[in-house]
């Protein structure tokens, strides 16, 4: 899956440095999926947090 969170996960999973101080990052990540996924399946479409999300830097995409 390529979401951003799963993306973080990812990130969490390839940097050893980071190590058990981004366990709690990679939990809270994990969470987040949950949450959507339980939203996406009561409401039948995404949060709005999900659909509304826009890169910072939209411009520089171009």
């Amino acid at each position: 899956q390529i979401d951003r969170f799963n993306l973080v996960i990812d990130v969490i999973d390839r940097v050893p440095k980071l190590g058990s101080a981004a366990a709690h990052a990679k939990e809270r990540m994990k969470n987040k999926i949950i949450e959507c996924l339980t939203y996406a399946h009561e409401h039948g479409r995404d949060q709005a947090e999900i659909v509304n999300w826009r890169w910072l830097y939209e411009r520089d995409c171009e």
